[in-house]
């Protein structure tokens, strides 16, 4: 009966440890309404397809991946100006950067996950000046169960009200505990 408790532990913390780019289900705002977000699980939750094909107020499928720490962009895919990306809140195990993508309401940033750590991505405000993106960390550690930890950088992407033009891109993070 041991030996299967530890298989089982031994299970769960392999399966924080896949690598490679999530994309995630849409999560929603609090006031209910269409979905902001997406959320990449770190080792549990439910992955989607984030594709905006069927749903048009849902975010797209993050273009930009990671490869060797390095962020690998596809020529439809547009870097914001480092002067639009206010990050100072920040810690830097985030990247100070994000992506506009499609017609220019899709916005990807950067999380972190891995381990017992879920990534989700929350639009907090917008206005004609600024978009406010809040970057979530949720932890989520089963009874029994060890959790590594290790961090990575999860793409995440949020859909606008409007095309993010030159409107000034705030990035915030939050820790929750799920």
């Amino acid at each position: 009966m041991r030996n299967a408790v530890a298989a089982v532990a031994l299970a769960v913390v392999l399966a924080g440890c896949s690598s490679g780019t999530q994309s995630g289900a849409p999560g929603s705002n609090s006031s209910g309404g269409a979905p902001t977000g997406t959320t990449a699980p770190g080792s549990s939750g439910t992955p989607g397809t984030g594709s905006s094909s069927g749903n048009p107020t849902a975010p797209a499928q993050p273009p930009v991946s990671i490869s060797e720490e390095k962020p690998v962009v596809p020529p439809n895919v547009t870097p914001v100006a480092k002067e639009k990306v206010d990050t100072t809140s920040l810690s830097d195990i985030y990247r100070d950067e994000a992506y506009v993508f499609g017609d220019g309401r899709d916005v990807e940033v950067f999380g972190v996950g891995g381990g017992c750590k879920e990534a989700r991505v929350e639009i907090t405000g917008q206005s004609a000046d600024v978009v406010q993106i809040t970057l979530v960390t949720i932890t989520k550690q089963p009874p029994g169960t060890v959790c590594t930890q290790e961090v990575r950088q999860v793409p995440l992407t949020v859909r606008l009200a409007a095309p993010l033009g030159d409107r000034r891109l705030v990035l915030e993070s939050r820790e929750e505990t799920g």
